[in-house]
């Protein structure tokens, strides 16, 4: 009964924790201007998977040392971490950041784990089991409109027809203010098969457009096909971009405009104004996201 109890008490003291974490609905951009992010959780998939992890983290201390507390479990978090040193280092990266918020520190508090790279990444590359049970052909209206739209597959499921609107020009844009990480309001452009997205939505009416979202398709492959799209119908010539600005240290004038790729993408330059554009699209606020995650053969 004691060990249950123990259990329970660790168990509770981790929930307790990152509930008092919660800011839902509040804005993480005015509190990142403010520098009052780091004891504040703005999204409840971020919630779950610190809770998952933390939990992780409890029982290992529980099982190993005969941890009772988050206190207890402490001084044990490098050796933990060093323990996961078999899983990618995404997830490492994740562990770190979730000890990091649960504790109140920062990750340079703990051993450092394996750098995250481009080239790990596997998401959308190549084919995988599951889109041997999703054929595009026969989900051609779905794949369309993702590519024109560029929305989550939250978003996707929450979309009704009602959400399309037109600017003065004539030009076409979803409301994407149900579903959307962080809970952000944005205007997603339509582009390529319009005249796809505008059945499919005026057909729905005030209804939901997809009635389901087949698991075997890959949205985020054709958000990034999306995005690709975007930045390319507004990017310019690197050459064209002014040489703006002064290095203070060289003397030597560079592209403020221009971002310079890293990873396995070093070497590569991109027009900042076009990866905001494609980045706002995309409901994503930074661009070196954009510019290392989705933009594809530019």
């Amino acid at each position: 009964m004691a060990r249950n109890r123990q259990k329970f008490n660790l168990t509770k003291e981790i929930q307790d924790r990152f509930d008092s974490m919660l800011a839902i609905g509040q804005s993480k951009h005015k509190d990142k201007l403010a520098g009052a992010t780091a004891d504040k959780i703005y999204s409840w998939n971020t919630y779950r998977t610190y809770l998952k992890h933390a939990n992780y983290f409890a029982k290992w201390c529980k099982e190993q040392h005969g941890c009772r507390t988050l206190a207890e479990c402490r001084p044990y978090a490098d050796e933990w971490l060093q323990s996961r040193a078999v899983l990618s280092a995404y997830t490492q990266k994740l562990e770190v950041s979730t000890l990091a918020k649960m504790y109140g520190c920062t990750s340079k508090d703990f051993v450092a784990v394996a750098s995250r790279k481009r080239s790990d990444i596997t998401r959308s590359r190549g084919e995988k089991i599951r889109d041997k049970n999703f054929s595009e052909e026969r989900n051609s209206e779905l794949v369309s409109f993702c590519r024109s739209t560029g929305l989550r597959r939250a978003e996707l499921r929450a979309l009704t027809g009602d959400k399309l609107r037109q600017d003065e020009d004539g030009n076409y844009y979803i409301v994407v203010n149900s579903g959307s990480k962080g809970g952000r309001y944005r205007e997603a452009p339509v582009i390529g098969n319009v005249d796809n997205v505008v059945r499919l939505m005026n057909a729905a009416g005030s209804g939901k457009v997809f009635a389901k979202i087949h698991n075997g398709a890959d949205i985020h492959s054709y958000r990034a096909d999306y995005a690709t799209a975007i930045y390319k119908a507004h990017a310019r010539k690197i050459e064209d971009i002014p040489f703006d600005r002064v290095n203070a240290g060289s003397g030597f004038k560079y592209q403020s405009g221009v971002y310079c790729r890293r990873g396995d993408n070093k070497g590569s330059k991109l027009d900042k104004e076009a990866m905001l554009i494609a980045s706002r699209a995309l409901g994503h606020n930074r661009i070196s996201v954009i510019g290392e995650h989705y933009l594809r053969g530019v």
